[in-house]
């Protein structure tokens, strides 16, 4: 009969890693607060692209209200989705991706 020797390893209770607490948000509270005037912009305001300019983006707000008046208001929906799209991102995502990032378009 062999006798197997115990390993530290296996004598050792398993300690879980340690992990990182999540870094302090670097934007400011100007920035986390446009989400909500945004979002709430674009659910109401969408089709006359109010949104778009509340955020800086001009060339973005002109078509979106050209393609509304030209669609009969149809294409309102596009602000619609967009404010929804804006209150369901968390405030650093929303901050990076369309106040940092510059992202037009959903």
């Amino acid at each position: 009969m062999s006798e197997e020797t115990p390993t530290p390893e296996s004598n050792s209770p398993q300690i879980p890693p340690v992990q990182a607490a999540a870094p302090a948000s670097a934007y400011t509270k100007e920035q986390k607060d446009k989400k909500l005037v945004a979002g709430l912009l674009g659910i109401f305001l969408g089709g006359f692209g109010v949104h778009k300019f509340y955020l800086g983006y001009t060339k973005e707000g002109v078509i979106q209200l050209v393609v509304t008046l030209v669609t009969c208001g149809i294409a309102s929906i596009i602000g619609l989705i967009e404010g929804i799209i804006y209150l369901t991102k968390t405030d650093d995502e929303f901050v990076s991706t369309y106040v940092v990032g510059r992202k037009g378009w959903f």
